[in-house]
């Protein structure tokens, strides 16, 4: 069984862990930079972009992730897209540049403009899963602007992208941990 590590500094970590778990992975709450020796892949969750910059940094855990993300593959969702976009924008951060990717922070409004709505996802990802709508929860959620040549969107919400690929690596501005829809965490599952 493939051990998966969930990045566990700040947001629905557990929910990630269960997910991973409908997924067939074993769930391993990463909080030491150790761990990521024994782990396959890892999760970002979503939480505040740069509240998890400043915990990786006081951790001592910031050049770890960057190491292991050019070895092994990574899925943010929501702050951790953002973490994984080269360009973030509404404020520029620093980001971990592992996707090519362009993400506008929250710009789909406040908390009080979360929504739930249905995705029709791409062929190719229902290709390598099932078919059928994703249910996709968008907290605070950030805007993919720009994708660049390397990376393949797998689903779009109103126009931007909001599920993308890029070799190893995935990144979603919704959060599919919760929802009973396994199949985003199983697509991870399948670049370990």
């Amino acid at each position: 069984m493939k051990r998966v590590g969930i990045l566990a500094l700040q947001g629905d970590f557990a929910a990630h862990g269960a997910a991973l778990e409908r997924a067939g992975a074993a769930a391993v709450f990463v909080r030491e930079r150790e761990q990521f020796a024994a782990i396959d892949g890892l999760v970002i969750p979503g939480g505040e972009s740069t509240t998890m910059l400043k915990l990786l940094r006081e951790d001592g855990l910031l050049d770890a992730l960057v190491e292991f993300g050019r070895a092994r593959p990574i899925f943010g969702t929501c702050a951790g897209a953002i973490l994984l976009a080269t360009r973030v924008l509404s404020p520029e951060q620093e980001s971990l540049s592992l996707m090519d990717i362009e993400v506008e922070r929250n710009a789909y409004g406040r908390q009080v403009d979360s929504r739930i709505a249905p995705l029709d996802p791409a062929p190719e990802f229902e290709r390598r899963t099932a078919p059928g709508r994703l249910e996709a929860v968008f907290i605070r959620a950030p805007v993919i602007r720009s994708v660049g040549r390397g990376a393949t969107v797998l689903a779009w919400y109103a126009g931007d992208p909001v599920l993308v690929e890029q070799g190893a690596h995935l990144a979603a501005t919704f959060h599919p941990e919760l929802t009973a829809d396994s199949r985003v965490h199983a697509l991870f599952l399948e670049k370990l």
